[in-house]
């Protein structure tokens, strides 16, 4: 099966399902990010890690996807991520390349790891970010906007 073929599949299968998916709600476990929350979605525990456990430089290999909107992403993300906000995931499954390993980052972990099950489910390796792009800054990573004024999480 080619490359084409095999997203053409992955995309039929994400966008049958993905409106009921996104629905659904998510339980967070534990009372605070730095308490090792856990993400959990009718019963599955989404694959979680904190912002100083990603890789300053990402390997070959690595993906930090931004799920985001686009005000947001605008304001203010890390150098080199990819952009897809969660909202077009299943429309643009073929721009995420399907053997990398996908950090799935939004504001706060929430949204992301709804993503982060949604992929996994749908053949990718993903991981949620706990905390997010608020962590990210607050743990002093970079930041770029895309205008004139200093970047900023919104």
């Amino acid at each position: 099966m080619g490359r084409e073929e095999f997203t053409e599949r992955r995309r039929r299968t994400a966008t049958a399902s993905v409106v009921s998916f996104f629905a659904d709600g998510l339980r967070p476990r534990g009372s605070r990010a730095s308490d090792g929350v856990t993400w959990q979605h009718c019963g599955v525990t989404v694959p979680t890690v904190q912002v100083s456990d990603v890789p300053g430089e990402l390997p070959e290999g690595a993906v930090l996807l931004d799920v985001r909107e686009d005000d947001e992403w605008a304001a203010g993300h890390a150098p080199g991520a990819l952009h897809v906000p969660m909202s077009e995931i299943a429309s643009r499954l073929d721009e995420l390349p399907p053997d990398a390993e996908l950090f799935v980052i939004c504001r706060s972990g929430g949204r992301s790891a709804r993503v982060t099950q949604f992929l996994n489910a749908n053949g990718w390796d993903a991981v949620n970010v706990d905390g997010g792009m608020s962590h990210w800054a607050a743990t002093g990573r970079p930041l770029v906007g895309e205008g004139d004024t200093a970047p900023e999480v919104l």
